[in-house]
């Protein structure tokens, strides 16, 4: 992987109800940092695009702070197609509010429902079967796992997509552990059993690995 370019998507997105209030998740962005690290402990140029976190990513990675989900598409988009290795492993928000309020919305003013719509998806824009450059994807399930992760794998022209149950102890958001199964499109599975962030990492990059030098 030495002298390849790798871009990781790291960490969540917000979406904004209003000036004070948003939607988001509890990733870190450890997984993400972890996966640069490893990156450039291989001689990758390594750009990291990360939501907002109290992780530091990596000194010697290029990195881009992004907040919503559209301003970690539109990085990722000027960037991809000067990247050999594109892993998305930020956990974006999957929905938005249809309206922004320009002002705090209060307590006695609010509706009970939210308009929501679907924010892009990142991978699944970029992504192509295009031999010149590996796609990783995650997917953070809660059942179905692998039936979930095949889709993703499918739907989205991924090469390689890495899943776990974050509601299994030990794999959830933000600790510093994870198991993970990785799927391929050209090998079998491969599972990693519960060990650090920086370990799984290890394990994604040889799957990368096998794939670029195929």
């Amino acid at each position: 992987i030495r002298g390849k370019r790798v871009l990781v998507t790291s960490g969540p997105t917000r979406e904004w109800l209003d000036p004070v209030r948003f939607i988001s998740n509890p990733s870190s962005g450890k997984m993400g940092c972890a996966l640069a690290q490893e990156a450039l402990c291989r001689g990758a140029e390594v750009t990291i695009v990360t939501g907002p976190t109290a992780e530091r990513p990596p000194w010697r990675a290029e990195v881009v702070p992004v907040e919503t989900t559209e301003e970690m598409l539109q990085a990722v988009v000027a960037r991809h197609e000067d990247c050999d290795v594109i892993i998305g492993a930020a956990a974006p928000a999957d929905f938005r509010p249809v309206q922004r309020s320009e002002h705090k919305v209060k307590k006695q003013d609010a509706t009970r429902a939210l308009d929501l719509e679907a924010t892009p998806d990142i991978l699944a824009a970029t992504a192509s079967r295009d031999s010149r450059r590996v796609y990783v994807g995650f997917a953070a399930e809660t059942q179905e796992t692998e039936k979930h992760a095949l889709e993703k794998l499918e739907r989205k022209h991924l090469d390689l997509i890495v899943a776990n149950d974050v509601s299994a102890a030990g794999s959830g958001f933000a600790g510093d552990t994870n198991e993970v199964t990785i799927y391929s499109r050209r090998e079998q599975p491969v599972h990693v059993g519960c060990c650090s962030k920086r370990e799984v990492a290890v394990h994604v990059w040889d799957a990368i690995e096998r794939c670029v030098h195929r």
